[in-house]
């Protein structure tokens, strides 16, 4: 099969950033599903991970994709040959930077019926991390009983962001996202966010201007130490803050004490990493996710779109997304 990888810490506009190689096709053993990929998108992990891997024959990398069911293990119960699926697979195992991938079933679903596989590869992680961030990690009642609280997005225009206000909306929250330029702006306010604050310019400020000096809860899929201020600032006195980016150096939690506030960890590949006994989670708010995309409760999260899977786009998807200017997902669809 053919596979996309890199091999040790380069930019991405060197050519040797990313190869095509060829690999031997898998064999689906255990609870795996053997996937032909159709689709993937691209994530902050991508890049990451690409700048940082070290000297290796090869890391196929990927955490988002959308293809059919070639090869079951002989211990999956929820799948077949040729179903059509998507996923976000797990950091410790080859990506979806191949024709064919393994992925443990419990963190798989069938696609929506209603998207193409491009449009599809978009959701996976971006839809797992901002759902365990507010229904898990700040506790927000996905049913509606938190309805009217306030949620200040921090990254509101990211992959994350574009899925945490559309949850957070059908959860009855006042969405409170930040962007700067007018396209991200625009952006966030067709997804439903009901206020939009510059993180250019000073929040508790803003916040204060339109109304909500203090918020119930913060998720800040942006830069921790950055906010770290700010945020112990305007949370409510029990509120709760989440945050997905690793600190570069120590933060101050006494910050946090006085208002007994809470700070919590998002890391969405905890479940798949560790082996954790409710992996399925995870499959099972894929599958739910489908449903409210094919009935047209979660909106297109789709920034931009590459055809043809190969090094060369794909390090034109790296180079966007290193850019900082990327609103919402960038996929791409099929392989050349």
């Amino acid at each position: 099969m053919k596979a996309i990888v890199t091999t040790r810490p380069l930019a991405v506009e060197e050519v040797d950033s990313l190869i095509e190689i060829e690999r031997p096709k898998p064999r689906a053993s255990g609870r795996d599903l053997l996937v032909r990929v159709q689709a993937v998108a691209i994530n902050p992990v991508d890049t990451k991970v690409r700048a940082s891997v070290a000297n290796t024959d090869g890391v196929i990398l990927g955490w988002d994709a959308a293809g059919i069911v070639e090869e079951v293990g002989p211990e999956v119960k929820g799948f077949y040959r040729g179903d059509e699926v998507y996923y976000a697979g797990d950091i410790t195992r080859p990506g979806s930077n191949a024709e064919y991938q393994l992925v443990d079933e419990r963190i798989v679903a069938r696609k929506p019926k209603t998207l193409c596989f491009a449009d599809a590869a978009a959701y996976p992680l971006v839809t797992i991390t901002a759902w365990e961030a507010l229904y898990e990690r700040l506790g927000i009642d996905r049913h509606g009983s938190d309805a009217g609280k306030s949620l200040l997005i921090i990254g509101g225009a990211g992959g994350v962001g574009s899925m945490a206000i559309q949850l957070a909306r059908l959860a009855g929250l006042t969405v409170i996202a930040t962007a700067s330029r007018p396209a991200s702006r625009e952006w966030v306010l067709s997804l439903g966010a009901n206020h939009v604050v510059n993180h250019g310019e000073s929040l508790a400020g803003q916040l204060a201007k339109i109304g909500f000096p203090e918020v119930d809860f913060i998720a800040n899929f942006n830069n921790t130490d950055s906010y770290w201020g700010v945020m112990a600032e305007v949370i409510k006195p029990l509120g709760k803050i989440v945050g997905i980016v690793e600190t570069s150096s120590p933060v101050d939690l006494g910050l946090l004490k006085t208002k007994s506030a809470t700070f919590s960890w998002e890391f969405m590949f905890t479940r798949s990493k560790l082996q954790t006994p409710d992996m399925d989670v995870q499959g099972k708010l894929l599958a739910e996710t489908a449903g409210l995309i094919d009935v047209g409760r979660i909106k297109p999260i789709i920034g931009e779109r590459l055809e043809r899977i190969s090094a060369i786009t794909l390090r034109k998807a790296h180079q966007r997304a290193e850019s900082g200017t990327l609103v919402g997902k960038l996929v791409i669809g099929g392989w050349q």
